[in-house]
């Protein structure tokens, strides 16, 4: 298949595709920085009426919403992850799940994201989740609680906020193209689009791509301030 075959949905300032991102990034222009939350490969159980009992009031207050995944599997989470692949796309990466795959990337700086305050630390599943960047060796932490807001209006799964995106994106202002191969509901795109950057999005289900579609439909009606927000 051409690249064009897997075009889905393209705006001023990029692409998604859709299809396996094993068969398109080859054909991809170089890109400035990959940015992505791949599958972890931990089969991880999308039904979080686990967690309260299937009272839809007890899972907002989990911060878990009703469900959104309703207990679908995310494609290729069931199987070990391996991103040493992703290593050669961008001339930087940044890709969450780290502490899923460890030994398959190289020594970096690492990215925190902080999910709820300290009194709550321990309280229920994880409380931060961290990154591989390829930049520096440093530790880098943000506390984000906005998943917290949308808890009920979350598209997919494991959806980040658009904040954390935004941050990511903040350490390479430099960056001119910014790939994610596993887009998800594509926030990263959306954050490009908030800065005015070029973006390059791969996602494998035609169902989140139908739903990627409509959010950056969406954010491009949006009226824009000066300065790209």
């Amino acid at each position: 298949m051409k690249l064009s075959d897997y075009e889905y949905f393209r705006t001023d300032n990029g692409v998604l595709y859709c299809g396996d991102c094993l068969e398109i990034m080859p054909e991809l222009e170089p890109v400035d920085l990959m940015l992505t939350d791949p599958p972890y490969g931990i089969s991880l159980n999308t039904d979080n009426s686990r967690f309260s009992g299937g009272k839809a009031g007890n899972m907002a207050k989990r911060s878990n919403g009703p469900g959104v995944g309703a207990g679908k599997k995310i494609i290729n989470d069931d199987k070990p992850f391996d991103p040493s692949a992703l290593i050669q796309y961008g001339k930087h990466q940044i890709i969450w799940g780290w502490n899923n795959f460890p030994d398959r990337l190289p020594r970096g700086a690492c990215l925190v994201w902080l999910k709820r305050y300290d009194d709550a630390f321990g309280s229920f599943l994880s409380d931060a989740e961290i990154a591989f960047m390829s930049k520096g060796h440093g530790v880098y932490c943000k506390r984000d609680l906005s998943n917290n807001a949308i808890a009920n209006n979350r598209v997919h799964p494991t959806q980040k906020p658009l904040s954390l995106m935004l941050w990511c994106l903040s350490f390479f202002k430099n960056a001119e193209i910014i790939l994610d191969p596993y887009a998800g509901s594509c926030t990263t795109a959306i954050a490009c689009e908030r800065l005015n950057r070029r973006w390059i999005c791969i996602e494998i289900s035609e169902t989140y791509c139908k739903i990627s579609k409509r959010r950056l439909e969406l954010e491009l009606s949006q009226p824009r301030l000066p300065g790209g927000f």
